[in-house]
């Protein structure tokens, strides 16, 4: 479900699998499940909806919580 919801966050911004984006979106999406979502469509809403484009999923922080 997780990964499916990953599949549809790449096919609406057009944009080829990166294994440092899948990484963070496969990490997001859990932490969505965990806060209730329980579709992959719901997951992949929010998924498409917090991170907008290729670019918002580069993680240059040392931690989770410095990223802003």
């Amino acid at each position: 479900m997780l990964a499916e919801a990953v599949v549809e966050w790449y096919s609406f911004y057009e944009v080829p699998p990166d294994d440092e984006a899948s990484s963070a979106l496969v990490g997001a999406a859990l932490d969505f499940f965990r806060d209730g979502y329980q579709t992959t469509e719901d997951i992949a809403v929010m998924l498409i909806g917090t991170y907008i484009g290729i670019w918002s999923t580069k993680v240059n922080a040392p931690t989770s919580a410095a990223i802003h």
